[in-house]
C-alpha cells in the first residue's frame, strides 16, 4: 500500500530535476536551442531566448537580465531580420558557427568564426555558452579563447565590462545603434560610435548628422563631459593604444545593476539603475545634459555658457561672423577673427589663455605625448594654420601637446574642462 506514495514522491522529484536540468548555460552540435527554451548563466543573472518585443508579433533572439521582471533586453541577434512564427531554432553549424534557422531551414542570422579579418580558428569541438557578465560566446569547449563573443557587436545597450570602441588589430568598431522603437529592435537613426582622430573621442549622430560629442579623453578622464567625474555607482576607464582604443565602465557595487542605454525616442544616452524595491528602472544619468551639449550649438570659434545671455558667445578677440544672425539668436555661423592679425608677426601674434575649456573638436588636430607645453607653442607658432594648442594630460602636469587646426568646433565652457592656448591678435592678449 506504500507503492503508490512512494512513486508519486519519486516522480517529484524527477520532474523537480528535470527543470533543474533544463537551465543549461550552453549550445553544443548536439544540443541546439529551441524557440521554448533559453540558455541561463551559470550563475542565473542572465537569460537567452526567444522573446516579442512590445506588441510586436515578430520574434527575436536576445539576452535580458533573468531575475528582473521589468525585461529589458541588453542584445539582440536578427534585429534587421525578425523571426515570423515559433518553429525556429539555434543550432552550431559544421563549419562551428553559431546559426539561427527558420522552419524552412533558412538561415536568419550567423555569427562569423573569424578572430582577425583574414584568419579563420580551427574549432574542433565547438561550444556557445553564455557567461554570466551576459556575454554571448562561441570557442572551443574547455578553452578561453573567443572565437566570436556579442560583446564585439552591442546593440543599444553597454554592460558592464563592456569595451565600446576599436579593436584596431582586427579592424573590429564596436558602435552602438537605437531600437527604432519600443517595438521594433533593427537599427533607428541614434548612434554613437569612438572616432579614431589623433585624439580620439565619442560621437553621437541622428542619422549622419553629428548630435553630440564627449571631447577628447586626456590622461584619466574626458576634458569636457559633464558628469564623467567620481561617483558612489560607477568606475570608468578609458584606454588607447597601438592595439585598441575604448571606454568601459565597471560597477563598485555588484549587487547593484545599472547599464547604459541608447534611446531613440528620447535622443538621449541614458544610465539606468534597477530599483528593486520600486521595481523600475531609474534614470541615474543622461547625455547629452544640456543646451551646450548640443554639437556645435555656437558654431565656429564660439563657446556656449551655459548660464549666460545669450548661451553662445565669440571667443576673446573674435566677432560674429554674420552680426545680423548672429543678434537674431542664430549662432550657426560662429565667429571670425577679429583685430588685426598677422601670422609670426610677434606683435600682432598670440595665445590667450581661456580657462575651463571643453576641448575642441580633434578632427583636425595633431598630439605628441613627450612635447612641453611650451614646445607645443612654439610648433603652434610655426604653422599659420595652427589655431590653438593646449596640454594633452588632465592632471594639471602639462605634459603633452594637442593642437589644432582651423577652425575649433564645439566648444563650450565646462566644470570639467581645461586651459586651451587660443591664437588671436596681440592686442587682445591680457585683456
Amino acid at each position: 500500500m506504500t507503492l503508490l506514495p512512494t512513486m508519486l514522491v519519486i516522480t517529484k522529484l524527477l520532474l523537480f530535476f528535470s527543470k533543474i536540468s533544463i537551465a543549461i548555460d550552453a549550445i553544443t552540435q548536439s544540443q541546439p536551442l529551441y524557440d521554448s527554451n533559453t540558455l541561463v548563466s551559470k550563475d542565473g543573472t542572465f537569460e537567452l531566448g526567444f522573446f516579442n518585443p512590445g506588441n510586436s508579433n515578430n520574434r527575436y533572439v536576445g539576452i535580458w537580465y533573468k531575475n528582473i521582471p521589468v525585461r529589458r533586453v541588453v542584445w539582440v541577434a536578427n534585429r534587421d531580420n525578425p523571426i515570423k512564427d515559433t518553429s525556429s531554432k539555434l543550432i552550431i553549424s559544421q563549419d562551428g558557427n553559431l546559426v539561427l534557422l527558420n522552419q524552412n531551414q533558412s538561415l536568419l542570422w550567423s555569427t562569423t568564426n573569424t578572430t582577425t579579418t583574414t584568419r579563420k580558428v580551427l574549432i574542433s569541438s565547438p561550444i556557445v555558452q553564455l557567461l554570466d557578465n551576459g556575454n554571448l560566446v562561441l570557442k572551443n569547449d574547455g578553452e578561453e579563447i573567443f572565437v566570436w563573443q556579442s560583446f564585439d557587436y552591442p546593440c543599444d545597450t553597454i554592460l558592464p565590462g563592456m569595451k565600446t570602441g576599436w579593436d584596431k588589430k582586427r579592424g573590429l568598431e564596436r558602435r552602438l545603434t537605437a531600437w527604432k522603437n519600443w517595438d521594433d529592435p533593427s537599427l533607428g537613426e541614434l548612434t554613437s560610435a569612438m572616432v579614431l582622430t589623433p585624439n580620439p573621442e565619442s560621437f553621437m549622430w541622428k542619422g549622419s548628422t553629428k548630435f553630440y560629442r564627449t571631447a577628447p579623453w586626456t590622461g584619466p578622464r574626458s576634458s569636457g563631459i559633464i558628469g564623467f567625474k567620481e561617483n558612489p555607482l560607477f568606475n570608468f576607464e578609458f584606454v588607447n593604444n597601438e592595439d585598441e582604443v575604448y571606454y568601459m565602465f565597471t560597477l563598485k557595487n555588484s549587487s547593484v545593476v545599472s547599464i547604459i542605454v541608447f534611446n531613440e525616442t528620447v535622443s538621449l544616452r541614458q544610465r539606468l539603475i534597477w530599483i528593486p524595491e520600486s521595481k523600475i528602472w531609474k534614470i541615474y544619468q543622461i547625455l547629452p545634459q544640456d543646451s551646450c551639449d548640443a554639437y556645435n550649438v555656437c558654431g565656429e570659434n564660439g563657446q556656449c555658457v551655459l548660464d549666460a545671455s545669450p548661451m553662445c558667445q565669440c571667443l576673446d578677440g573674435f566677432k560674429a561672423k554674420s552680426p545680423q544672425q548672429w543678434n537674431a539668436m542664430d549662432w550657426t555661423g560662429g565667429c571670425v577673427r577679429n583685430g588685426n592679425w598677422s601670422c609670426g608677426d610677434k606683435n600682432k601674434d598670440g595665445f590667450k589663455k581661456i580657462v575651463g575649456m571643453k576641448m575642441p573638436d580633434t578632427t583636425h588636430s595633431w598630439i605628441d605625448e613627450k612635447m612641453t607645453l611650451e614646445d607645443c607653442k612654439v610648433r603652434c607658432l610655426q604653422n599659420c594654420s595652427c589655431t590653438a594648442y593646449s596640454s594633452l594630460d588632465s592632471t594639471g602636469t602639462n605634459n603633452g601637446c594637442s593642437i589644432w587646426f582651423g577652425d575649433l568646433l564645439d566648444l563650450r565652457v565646462s566644470p570639467s574642462g581645461k586651459d586651451l592656448y587660443v591664437r588671436m591678435d596681440a592686442s587682445y592678449i591680457g585683456t
